[in-house]
């Protein structure tokens, strides 16, 4: 048997294109959509999450025009001017557009219906909802379609009213992100309490960094 033998590389040049980030990707996808005019956001991810984003913004009337490859111009709808649409939102098993759309769409004006796959639905998501609860408007609510504790998730939404919420800590860092990113629609002030130890300060440092 031959072995083979490689010397050290004294050094290498060229160029690589990383992915983008599934976390940054959704992230600005939703605040683009709650902006005025128009956001040209490039270097988008390709993957089951930020379609199923898209996929969602598009049936709430947000404009989606692609300009080139993982390159995506998105008219936003100003605030929370989301269209109602007639069926419910499929966002498959994406978690990063589940939590934070929830949290947008409570802030917003009509009725909407947040649904995924099998998987989607034995995820929790009670913690993002008691902590939305609390400063919703008068006459608005957010309830559980089957199961308590878990999608789907149906929403009658008439914005916040502002005041003050507890989200934890512990548990997903996509639930204090949601309410984060919703937080600047809120017409008064908004105060956000984190109960116990928060996990995954990263994400929420990308959040603080994008709103």
């Amino acid at each position: 048997m031959k072995s083979l033998n490689l010397g050290p590389i004294p050094a290498l040049r060229g160029e690589i294109a990383l992915p983008g980030s599934k976390s940054l990707s959704n992230r600005y996808l939703l605040l683009a959509a709650l902006s005025h005019g128009t956001t040209t956001l490039v270097d988008l991810l390709d993957s089951d999450d930020i379609r199923a984003m898209k996929g969602a913004l598009s049936q709430l009337g947000v404009g989606l025009e692609p300009v080139s490859a993982n390159t995506l111009a998105v008219t936003g709808i100003g605030g929370a001017g989301f269209v109602s649409p007639a069926v419910a939102l499929n966002l498959g098993n994406a978690g990063t557009a589940m939590r934070p759309l929830a949290a947008a769409l409570c802030a917003a004006q009509g009725e909407f219906t947040l649904d995924g796959v099998q998987r989607m639905r034995e995820r929790p998501i009670g913690d993002l909802v008691d902590g939305l609860r609390p400063i919703l408007a008068d006459g608005a609510s957010i309830d559980y379609a089957m199961n308590e504790g878990y999608p789907p998730l149906r929403i009658v939404a008439r914005g916040f009213r502002g005041g003050r919420t507890r989200i934890k800590g512990n548990t997903s860092s996509q639930f204090l992100t949601g309410l984060l990113m919703a937080a600047p629609l809120s017409p008064a002030a908004l105060e956000i309490e984190v109960e116990g130890e928060l996990i995954s300060k990263p994400y929420i440092e990308i959040t603080l960094a994008s709103v």
